[in-house]
């Protein structure tokens, strides 16, 4: 009997760094910041803020994901649609705005964060939330198709989801200067 490989958590790893640079560098940074407001990280208007506006949003964002502790108690176990309204209404309130915030141009930039956010569990219920968030009025029409068009029928329809945890947080990395690079 062949024993099934699962694959190597270094693999891992790097096919979810591959897929973050898949990303244009606008969501790159926004997921970054994201997580250091989600996650709690560090103080993200210091780290992120380039002016006064970038701070307010940053600001929002954090009152925002106040809500992402009761949202991670809350991940049902099934889909009993009892344990659903308490859990779902806030799920897409964060989503919507995130997606009103025009830096996740896709279901995989938006799969991509809240599997970091909220971890492996989230993982069924994010088509859905990321659906309703992206069909919401406060979303261009243009917007709305686009982000609507970018979810998969193989994520829409997913028979199961994986538990594993990501394997890759992307954080900030400080630029080196020109004169310290050997030459």
């Amino acid at each position: 009997m062949t024993k099934a490989k699962s694959p190597q958590p270094g693999a891992l790893a790097l096919a979810e760094m591959k897929e973050f640079a898949s990303f244009e560098a606008g969501t790159q940074r926004y997921v970054r910041r994201s997580l250091d407001v989600g996650l709690e990280r560090r103080d993200a208007i210091r780290r992120w803020s380039r002016d006064m506006v970038e701070a307010a949003s940053i600001k929002a964002q954090r009152s925002v994901y106040r809500r992402l502790e009761d949202i991670r108690e809350t991940i049902p176990d099934d889909s009993g649609l009892d344990s659903v309204e308490p859990f779902m209404g806030p799920l897409v309130t964060v989503s919507a705005f995130d997606l009103g915030q025009d830096r996740l141009p896709s279901f995989s930039a938006y799969r991509f964060l809240y599997e970091r956010l909220l971890g492996p569990y989230i993982r069924p219920w994010l088509p859905g939330s990321f659906c309703a968030a992206a069909a919401l009025p406060h979303i261009h029409p243009e917007r709305r198709r686009t982000l609507l068009q970018s979810i998969s029928e193989a994520a829409a329809t997913a028979p199961g989801w994986s538990n594993r945890a990501p394997a890759f947080y992307p954080d900030w990395v400080e630029k080196v200067p020109e004169n310290a690079l050997p030459h």
